[in-house]
Formats: C-alpha cells, sequence, structure tokens
C-alpha cells in the first residue's frame, strides 16, 4: 500500500486591523463625493488606517501572532514565511524578514511574493507546495497591506479627514483628491495571517488544501497598474511624476468589473470540478473584497444563497492582499466556517492575476 499523501491543514488564523476608523462622510470632507455616491458604486462604508510611521511589516506580525496563539503554535515552530504585500515598508527588502525579527524567532526562510490583490491566493498555493514537496512543515502566511501610504494627499487633508483640522480645503486641494476619488474610497489598510502543517492523510475525509487554480495574463495589465514609478523609467521616480500623479494607480473600473463577475466564478466552478466537488458541495466562498457590487454579480452566476457567502468590504474596504484572511475570519466568527466545511477563495487582482484555492477546514 503506498503511503498517505501529506495534506497542508489550517491551524489557526488571525487579523490586525488598524484603530483608526473613517467613514463616508470623513472623506467628503476632502474630495466632490458623498457617502451615497460611495455605498452605490462599491459598497464602502468604512475604513481603517494605521498611524503614521507603521508599516505593513508591523500589521503583518500583529496577524502572525493573533494566528499562531489560535493554532496553539509557538512562533519558533514556524520554519518557513511567505508574505503577500503591494505595499512593502521598503522598495527592498520585503516585509518576510521583518516579520520573522518582529516574531522574535531566528533565521529561517522567508519569500516575499506580489500579485497584489491576488496575492494571497498565490501565497496559498505556495503554502502548499512548500509543504507537500517536504521543504517546509510548519508555514505562516501573511497577507498585509498599508495603502494609507499610497494616498496622494496632503497633510492638511489628512487631518481634516481625522477631524484635526475644521477645513474646508482650498479648490486646487479639492479638485486634486477628487481626481483620484474613484480609488480612494476604496482602500483601507489591514493584515491577515494563516498557520499551515503538514499532516499525513488518514484515509478519511481529505483535509486542508486541496487544489488551486491560478492563473496570470500579461494583457490586461494596462486595465489595472501604476504607469510611473519604475525600471522603463530614468530615473526610477522624479517630483514630476508624482505632481502628475504618475505614481497613483490607473484603474479602468468598468474592464476590471467585467473580468473579475467572469472569472472569478468561471475558476471556482472549474476547481470544484478537478477535485470532484459541485457547487452543491462548496459550504463558503471567500472572494477577494474589492467592490461589493462584484461579488454581488460573481454570486449570482454561481447562484449561491448568502448564507455560503460572506462580504466584509462594507466595514473595511479593500484591503488588497489582506481581504481574504480578514474575509475568513469574519466569516469563521459568524458560523460559516465550521471544522469540516469546504471553502474556496477567490480572487482577480492586477496583473492580470485570478484563481482560487479550495480547502477543507
Amino acid at each position: 500500500m503506498s503511503p498517505s499523501p501529506t495534506r497542508t491543514v489550517l491551524l489557526g488564523a488571525g487579523t490586525a486591523i488598524p484603530q483608526v476608523e473613517v467613514d463616508n462622510n470623513a472623506l467628503a470632507r476632502v474630495m466632490d463625493t458623498n457617502d451615497e455616491w460611495i455605498r452605490e458604486r462599491s459598497g464602502v462604508v468604512t475604513r481603517f488606517f494605521v498611524e503614521p510611521g507603521t508599516g505593513s511589516a508591523d500589521l503583518g506580525a500583529q496577524a502572525a501572532l493573533a494566528a499562531l496563539e489560535d493554532a496553539g503554535v509557538e512562533p519558533e515552530e514556524i520554519d518557513y514565511i511567505v508574505c503577500a504585500t503591494m505595499t512593502p515598508d521598503h522598495y527592498f527588502p520585503g516585509c518576510g524578514t521583518l516579520i520573522q525579527e518582529r516574531l522574535g524567532i531566528g533565521a529561517r526562510p522567508a519569500l516575499d511574493i506580489r500579485q497584489q490583490c491576488a496575492g494571497f491566493a498565490y501565497g496559498l498555493q505556495v503554502v502548499d507546495a512548500l509543504v507537500r514537496s517536504g521543504v517546509a512543515k510548519t508555514v505562516l502566511l501573511v497577507g498585509a497591506d498599508v495603502h494609507s501610504s499610497l494616498i496622494p494627499w496632503s497633510e492638511r487633508t489628512w487631518r481634516v479627514v481625522l477631524g484635526k483640522d475644521e477645513g474646508p480645503l482650498g479648490d486646487d486641494e479639492l479638485e486634486w483628491n477628487s481626481r483620484f476619488r474613484h480609488l480612494t474610497v476604496l482602500f483601507g489598510d489591514g493584515a491577515g495571517a494563516m498557520v499551515f502543517r503538514g499532516e499525513i492523510g488518514s484515509g478519511g475525509a481529505q483535509l486542508g488544501i486541496l487544489g488551486s487554480r491560478l492563473l496570470g495574463d500579461g494583457a490586461h495589465r494596462e486595465i489595472l497598474y501604476v504607469p510611473g514609478a519604475g525600471s522603463t523609467k530614468r530615473p526610477w521616480v522624479d517630483l514630476a511624476m508624482i505632481e502628475s500623479g504618475e505614481t497613483v494607480p490607473v484603474m479602468d473600473g468598468r474592464k476590471v468589473f467585467k473580468l473579475a463577475v467572469t472569472r472569478m466564478p468561471r475558476v471556482t466552478k472549474e476547481l470544484l470540478e478537478e477535485n470532484g466537488f459541485g457547487l452543491d458541495d462548496l459550504d463558503l466562498l471567500v472572494m477577494h473584497q474589492a467592490n461589493l457590487r462584484i461579488n454581488e454579480a460573481a454570486q449570482r452566476a454561481l447562484k449561491l444563497p448568502d448564507e455560503r457567502v460572506h462580504n466584509v468590504i462594507q466595514k473595511y474596504g479593500n484591503t488588497t492582499s489582506a481581504t481574504l484572511p480578514i474575509c475568513f475570519e469574519e466569516a469563521r466568527a459568524a458560523g460559516k466556517a465550521e471544522p469540516g466545511s469546504l471553502v474556496a477563495f477567490t480572487a482577480l487582482g492586477a496583473g492580470l492575476h485570478w484563481g482560487s484555492v479550495l480547502m477543507r477546514l
């Protein structure tokens, strides 16, 4: 009889949410928008921001500690760290080793991956490959992003948003802020983490990560990208790029919407079929939290009832690589992710990257 395969089993999960809560009315003080406009287009009601000086590695380490506690695992037991972020503390190094240092553990492999909104889904596949191959036994996966660092606001705009300055802003500043409102109303800061361990299958119900289907296609890169600041420029970044807004992402919202509402459902169904399941077997779908309207359309395409889908973008906004673990934790707290549940983690992000990962809890 051949030995049972090693399964990558989830031991615990945790999140880190900043303290500063900002609602839509606060944003309406610094740009041409209002609560109704934001809710109608995105579903976002509030989001959370870090205090200045707090980076993605700080949030990532906090989420890691919460996940380790939930898993009943000591930091020293982690033998590999995988970190997904698009907002690292520095251009280099990435956040993996910074999180390792903050956890107070010795040197070990730390891998940084960069798939933006699909980063955590890609991280799940990487973790599964590390465990199944025998490279690692206990792996920490972190998704952390501090979007407040990318928002092109002046110090005075931030003071007005946070209620530290009564305003109003001048016309030029209002016009500048309003130019990017379709982006800045969407995002928040946050982190999530999961701890996995390789376990030999017992021959009963298969647990852990059962499979993944992830894809990338650069033909769609221009629908969501940053035109300035990069190796095609010389210098990498200059004042002219910043002043013209070239360091702020460009997004074709209509095309992103169309691709997300077709590709996320399609890849989820394909993954289920590849592993011998149908939609009726799926207990929970955790989608990337970019836009509530996208997720509602994807849910309709899959004909899934509300009790088998969970959304948290209303409360946290888009936290990019942290949305999947944050949404999962909230779903678990709501009783939607009980032991034995079949869960699909699905995302689409810049690159274009998209895909789905299937896990039995």
